[in-house]
């Protein structure tokens, strides 16, 4: 049964300061949740319908509490407008940056990305392209927020976050940075290396200004239209291809 108290847990863990005191976060929906089954984060607690709980409780490791409720029990404590079937209480990883994260590894750094939807792309987008680590300025949205994890589809399990100072980041970097730019090098003329990184910066602000000294390769995805800028996570989208073309190509 769900008591009150589980359910004003849950309910709290929207917010980020609840989050961070009660180092927990909550997942929801059917591919998320059976991602973590095999992930290396400790679910606390499972809520799901029976539908769910048939399908995957063999799953479930021992030390993990499994609560069976109703659809509309779960629609109850869900996060989202569209409960799906499964929602899981999960202790917070503590990750902490160290600059040997950087080395031999072709790494994306995010300045002052707000977006939940954003960030969650971008997380989806790294897993795809086979990127482990995703860096983040301190003043980026949380990657725990619900929506966040909610756009990863399950990919944060696989890409570890961190947040840091980014001056300091690149203070300690020597590999080679390559900003987002809406003036540099064009994309398609561009050989990105296997190990660097990609700075992506603000939705709307772009790269901030005491960030720039660091960009040793400005690109710019070259405009056809008329459109004033792209969406940071397509932007992502298109460089991460382009990178993997130019690897695949052996350019």
């Amino acid at each position: 049964m769900l008591s009150k108290a589980r359910i004003k847990l849950i309910q709290s863990l929207n917010l980020k300061k609840h989050r961070s005191e009660l180092k927990l976060f909550v997942v929801e929906g059917k591919k998320q949740v059976t991602e973590l089954l095999t992930s290396n984060y400790h679910i606390n607690c499972i809520v799901a319908t029976p539908n769910w709980a048939n399908a995957f409780a063999q799953d479930i490791k021992n030390n993990t509490e499994l609560i069976i409720v109703t659809a509309e029990e779960l629609k109850k404590i869900s996060l989202l407008q569209t409960p799906q079937e499964v929602l899981a209480l999960v202790e917070v990883l503590e990750l902490e940056f160290t600059p040997e994260i950087l080395k031999e590894q072709f790494t994306i750094v995010l300045d002052g990305i707000q977006d939940p939807g954003n960030m969650g792309t971008i997380i989806r987008i790294a897993d795809w392209y086979g990127i482990k680590n995703i860096v983040c300025s301190n003043d980026c949205v949380d990657v725990l927020n619900p929506k966040t994890i909610q756009a990863t589809m399950g990919s944060f399990a696989r890409v570890n976050v961190y947040y840091t100072a980014l001056d300091e980041l690149f203070n300690n970097n020597t590999l080679p940075v390559y900003g987002a730019l809406m003036h540099g090098e064009s994309l398609y003329q561009t050989r990105i290396s296997e190990q660097g990184v990609l700075l992506i910066g603000n939705e709307g602000k772009g790269i901030s200004n005491e960030l720039l000294p660091y960009i040793t390769n400005p690109i710019t995805i070259p405009r056809v239209g008329k459109a004033e800028s792209l969406n940071a996570g397509i932007a992502t989208a298109i460089i991460c291809d382009a990178r993997a073309r130019f690897l695949e190509l052996g350019n």
